[in-house]
């Protein structure tokens, strides 16, 4: 696919989410929790970013995102294991140049915070199936699962399922209007995996924010469009970053970038919110 075609998808995807802006009722207007889902230290960022910064570590965060729409509770993206937060050394990785994980507290903890059981959870969606993102999806055995067809489809290790099969799931095929009044889009942007979507939601006071998945994993790589080795599509990876950038003009929206710890640092994690 070359660079005119790249355009031209995402100009599509964009088009495609013109019907997403119906005012919502006051009474539904989400409101945006952060929480802590992982710490960590990646041994060589180059893994990310080819090419660049060879042989250095970088900190990495790792956020869920916890939205209250009304009387539901929409979870995006489950983290690590909540095992993690038991294990001394953290959980290390199978590549020494990938991140080893910690977890200061638990998402159950972190929900407990604000009152909730994991059953309270009506809704997961996941921004994609690496481990670092479904890693409690388990927690929430009768919420209903978002997910790409393509990206629940794709076969895991030795052909394994990546979810068990009787979880419920509604799998989709492109983007989502998650409550059916614009405040919450399922944007697909396939590239770091078949089927990885992003997240747009629309608030009352902060204005639309766009949560990444790892569409792009730290702002220097959106910053020059890098794309990390380890991704199944390098093209459909630069016209997922083309349709965020698309958003983010037509929408005057923030992007929010999963695992940028710079960035993290700046927001307010739960129980502060963003509405």
């Amino acid at each position: 696919m070359n660079m005119v075609k790249v355009l031209a998808a995402a100009a599509v995807a964009v088009v495609a989410l013109g019907g997403a802006g119906v005012a919502q009722s006051p009474a539904a207007a989400p409101r945006l929790y952060i929480l802590n889902c992982g710490e960590g230290t990646a041994g060589d960022v180059s893994r990310w970013s080819p090419g660049v910064n060879e042989g250095q570590s970088m900190v990495f965060v790792d956020s869920c995102y916890l939205i209250r729409h009304g009387k539901d509770w929409l979870l995006w993206d489950t983290g690590v294991s909540d095992a993690v937060a038991a294990m001394p050394d953290g959980l290390a990785p199978p590549d020494p140049r990938m991140v080893t994980w910690h977890l200061p507290r638990t998402l159950a903890s972190q929900l407990q915070d604000l009152g909730l059981s994991p059953a309270d959870i009506t809704a997961v969606a996941v921004s994609h199936t690496h481990p670092d993102h479904i890693g409690n999806v388990e927690l929430f055995p009768k919420a209903m699962l978002y997910v790409q067809k393509a990206e629940y489809d794709w076969p895991g290790a030795n052909g394994a399922p990546r979810f068990m099969p009787e979880h419920p799931v509604t799998r989709l095929e492109g983007n989502f209007d998650v409550f059916g009044d614009g405040s919450v889009v399922i944007v697909a942007t396939p590239g770091h995996t078949p089927g990885h979507q992003s997240l747009m939601v629309r608030l009352a006071t902060t204005g639309v924010v766009v949560l990444t998945g790892d569409a792009v994993h730290f702002k220097s790589n959106w910053d020059n469009r890098r794309v990390p080795a380890m991704n199944v599509d390098k093209d459909q990876t630069l016209a997922s970053m083309e349709t965020l950038s698309g958003l983010l003009t037509k929408e005057k929206a923030q992007l929010w970038i999963n695992h940028d710890a710079a960035q993290r640092a700046t927001l307010k994690l739960s129980p502060a919110f963003y509405q």
